[in-house]
């Protein structure tokens, strides 16, 4: 299933609900027209567990004949959130994850060539999140190096404490497209926070592909346009520490529940390290997107 968060119009609350073909499906309003009581939104579905996904993916595949009308409209007629508009808690992020990027940053950041030999990991508050549309907002007051990265985000679906290699994946509910906004310029004393953890700095969306439909998250092509011209192209083939391996490493030492959020890092084409190097400015367009899951397109504004 392809599942999203949207609202209806700006006054109406955010709702969940599946995507098929060109409409939104209501999931609650599904599950009532099948006697089937489901969550009304993302965070308290995932929390249900596999069987709640499994019995709504099976009334989706009736068909629209058989959805009630009331829970099909239109996806023009919708407006889509960040799938999880509201973390629990931080994003989980991973740094130096491709060998590119590791190689660029080192040029370019002042971070070590070696490869890492551990998870780089820092965290992304809540209120970085934003939807698909949505403005990024660029502070001059605070950077002059503001600066992209698309990764592949892993939304957890089962609590997960020290969890082996073997069994990480069966803890993933599913995948989504997160851009890793960063200000390069405001990294203090090795610590990345207060870099990428600035309001807006998380876009996410447009959906999160559940697990059973992405059963080989490590081969697909991602990628990112900044006014239209390509800057990262790659593969999540190209992983350092795979997911299963940060799923293992990251609940070793902490908890991790259900709809907490890894983003995975990113690729090479980053604009710190280019040549010259390229930063982000109000009326720039960003846009990235992952195979099978789909793409997300944001203005750069003035904050």
């Amino acid at each position: 299933m392809k599942l999203v968060t949207y609202r209806r119009s700006i006054e109406s609350r955010a709702r969940l609900g599946a995507l098929s073909d060109g409409f939104v499906v209501d999931v609650e309003a599904l599950g009532a027209g099948s006697d089937l009581k489901l969550p009304s939104n993302m965070l308290e579905f995932i929390s249900r567990g596999p069987a709640v996904t499994r019995a709504t993916a099976r009334i989706l595949q009736k068909g629209l004949d058989d959805w009630p009308i009331e829970a099909v409209l239109p996806l023009s007629n919708v407006r889509l959130l960040a799938p999880i508009p509201v973390p629990r808690k931080n994003i989980f992020g991973i740094g130096l994850n491709y060998v590119e990027h590791v190689a660029e940053s080192s040029r370019s950041l002042d971070t070590s060539k070696d490869l890492p030999k551990q998870p780089v990991v820092f965290s992304k508050p809540p209120t970085t999140v934003i939807g698909p549309g949505d403005a990024i907002q660029h502070d001059a007051a605070i950077t002059q190096q503001l600066d992209w990265e698309v990764e592949l985000a892993v939304i957890v679906g089962q609590t997960a404490r020290r969890v082996g290699v073997d069994q990480a994946l069966d803890h993933v509910f599913g995948y989504s497209v997160m851009i890793d906004i960063s200000a390069r310029d405001c990294r203090r004393a090795g610590q990345w926070i207060v870099s990428k953890g600035q309001d807006t700095f998380a876009p996410f969306g447009p959906c999160i592909v559940t697990a059973d439909e992405m059963t080989e998250p490590h081969g697909l092509e991602l990628w990112l346009r900044v006014n239209g011209v390509e800057k990262q192209r790659s593969n999540t083939r190209h992983m350092l520490f795979k997911i299963p391996e940060l799923i293992a490493d990251l609940s070793s030492v902490m908890t991790l529940e259900p709809g907490d959020i890894i983003a995975t890092g990113t690729p090479d084409g980053v604009g710190a390290g280019r040549t010259p190097q390229e930063w982000l400015w109000p009326g720039d367009v960003v846009e990235a997107g992952i195979e099978g899951i789909g793409s997300i397109r944001h203005p750069v504004v003035r904050a």
